[in-house]
C-alpha cells in the first residue's frame, strides 16, 4: 500500500510538470505540431473561453463578416454598377486591416488603446463616434463610406503606430475583476491590472500565445507560483511564474521584452516589465483570481 501511495504521487507530480509546460515559450514561425496538440487540450478545444470568437458581439455577429460582405456585393452587382454599401469590418473580426483601422482612429483621437488587431468594444465606440461626426449610418460596423472617410481623414500608419512599443492604456475591468483578490487581464488593450476589490493597484503590459495556441479564456484560480521556472517542452525560462489554467501562466518573457508584439506565446500570458511582476509575484498568492476577458 505504501508502494502504491509512493507511485501515484510520482505520477502527479509528472503530470503538473507535463502541464506546467504546455502553453509557453516564445512562439517561433514554424508549426510545432506537439506545441500544438497539447496546448490545443480538450479543455482548450471544447470550452467558448479557448477562442477570441467568442467575444460579445451583436445579434447576429455569429455569422461570417467576409461572408455576408461578398453576398450583399454579389447581390448589389446583379441589380445595379454604382458601388454597394457593403460591411468591411465589424465587431469580432480579427486582421491587419483592423489594425490598421485602430491606428487610423488612433491618430484621430478616437481611440487612445494601442492597436490590437481585434475589432472589440472599444474599435466598435470609436467607429460609432467618426460616424456620428461625418454624417454617416452610426453602426459601429466599417462600410466602404466609413473606411473612405477614415482613410481620407488620416494617414497611413507607420509601423511604430501599427505596432507601438509604448505602454498600453488599461481597459476598463471587467465585472468579474470588482471582488477579491484579482489579475485582471484584458486581451483587448493587452494589459493586466492587479486589483484588489475593484481598486487597481498595479498595472503592465502583455502579450498572449497565437491564433494556433491561444491563451484561455475566463475565470480561474493561481494553482501554484514558481520564481524560477523552465518550459520542459521548449527550454525556455519563465521567471516569476504564476499558473492558472493547466500549463498555462502568467510570467517574465524576455523575447517579449526584446520583440514586443512582433512575438507571441504559447499560451501563457507574457510580461515584459521584469521590476513590475516582481513585485506583483510577492503579492499574488495562491488562490488568488485570474480573468482573462476581450
Amino acid at each position: 500500500m505504501q508502494r502504491q501511495r509512493v507511485i501515484i504521487r510520482t505520477i502527479g507530480v509528472a503530470t503538473a510538470v507535463a502541464l506546467a509546460a504546455t502553453a509557453c515559450g516564445p512562439q517561433k514561425t514554424e508549426p510545432v505540431a506537439s506545441a500544438s496538440s497539447v496546448s490545443s487540450s480538450p479543455t482548450a478545444g471544447t470550452s467558448p473561453e479557448a477562442s477570441p470568437s467568442t467575444d460579445d458581439k451583436p445579434g447576429g455577429a455569429s455569422a461570417s463578416p467576409s461572408a455576408s460582405a461578398s453576398a450583399s456585393a454579389s447581390a448589389s452587382a446583379s441589380a445595379s454598377p454604382s458601388p454597394s454599401v457593403k460591411q468591411i469590418m465589424a465587431n469580432g473580426d480579427e486582421s491587419e486591416q483592423v489594425r490598421e483601422l485602430q491606428a487610423r482612429l488612433r491618430q484621430l483621437k478616437l481611440m487612445s488603446v494601442a492597436p490590437t488587431g481585434f475589432y472589440g468594444s472599444k474599435t466598435t465606440a470609436a467607429v460609432k463616434s467618426f460616424q456620428s461626426k461625418n454624417a454617416l449610418n452610426p453602426t459601429g460596423s466599417v462600410d466602404e463610406a466609413t473606411w473612405k472617410k477614415i482613410q481620407g481623414a488620416s494617414k497611413k500608419p507607420t509601423d511604430d503606430e501599427l505596432r507601438p512599443s509604448t505602454v498600453n492604456e488599461v481597459d476598463a475591468p471587467d465585472p468579474r475583476c470588482m471582488t477579491g483578490r484579482v489579475m485582471c487581464i484584458s486581451k483587448e488593450s493587452r494589459t493586466l491590472a492587479w486589483m484588489i476589490d475593484g481598486k487597481i493597484v498595479s498595472t503592465m503590459d502583455v502579450r498572449f500565445g497565437s491564433e494556433n495556441t491561444p491563451t484561455r479564456e475566463g475565470v480561474f484560480n493561481v494553482g501554484w507560483k514558481a520564481k524560477e521556472w523552465t518550459s520542459t517542452i521548449y527550454h525556455t525560462p519563465m521567471p516569476y511564474a504564476m499558473f492558472f489554467s493547466g500549463g498555462q501562466a502568467v510570467h517574465y518573457s524576455a523575447d517579449f521584452a526584446a520583440r514586443g508584439y512582433a512575438g507571441a506565446s504559447h499560451g501563457c500570458v507574457n510580461v515584459r516589465d521584469k521590476g513590475k511582476l516582481s513585485a506583483l509575484f510577492d503579492q499574488v498568492q495562491v488562490g488568488d483570481k485570474v480573468v482573462v476577458y476581450w
